[in-house]
C-alpha cells in the first residue's frame, strides 16, 4: 500500500507543470549551421538567459557539439513559462574560423507558455546574415 501511494505521488509530481523533464528529454535545444559551407558550426558558445524585470539572468552556457547542436540547453531546474534569450556568440566563432563577421552576437528572444512541450532554436548562419525560427 505504501509503495502504491509513493508511486502515485511521484507520478503526480512528474505530471505537474513547472517540473524538470524526465531523464533524457531536455525541453530546450539549439542547432547552428554555417550556410556558406553547409557544415555544422561546432564549438560555438551559446548562453541561455531568463528575463527578470528589466534585466537578464544567465541560466546556462554551453558550446555546440561536432554536429552544431546543444541537445540539452535547459539547466537542471523546473521548466517555467516566461521570456528567454538564447545568445549565439558568432563573432568569436568566426574569429576562430579566421573569418570576419558583421554580427558579434546573435540574440534570439522568445516566450515560453507551454511547459509540457519542447523548444528548438535553429540558427542558419553566414558571415553577414542569419535566419532562425521555432523548430521541433
Amino acid at each position: 500500500m505504501k509503495k502504491t501511494i509513493a508511486a502515485l505521488s511521484l507520478a503526480a509530481l512528474l505530471a505537474a507543470p513547472g517540473i524538470t523533464f524526465a531523464a533524457g528529454k531536455n525541453p530546450l535545444s539549439v542547432h547552428v549551421l554555417n550556410q556558406q559551407t553547409g557544415m555544422p558550426a561546432a564549438g560555438m558558445a551559446v548562453t541561455l538567459e531568463q528575463k527578470q524585470g528589466e534585466s537578464w539572468k544567465v541560466l546556462n552556457t554551453a558550446s555546440t557539439n561536432q554536429d552544431g547542436r546543444i541537445n540539452a540547453l535547459w539547466p537542471e531546474k523546473p521548466f517555467e513559462a516566461g521570456d528567454y534569450r538564447v545568445t549565439f556568440k558568432t563573432g568569436s566563432w568566426f574569429t576562430q574560423q579566421k573569418q570576419q563577421s558583421f554580427f558579434p552576437e546573435i540574440p534570439v528572444e522568445f516566450h515560453i507558455t507551454d511547459t509540457q512541450t519542447t523548444y528548438h532554436v535553429p540558427l542558419l548562419l553566414s558571415q553577414y546574415g542569419y535566419s532562425t525560427y521555432r523548430g521541433s
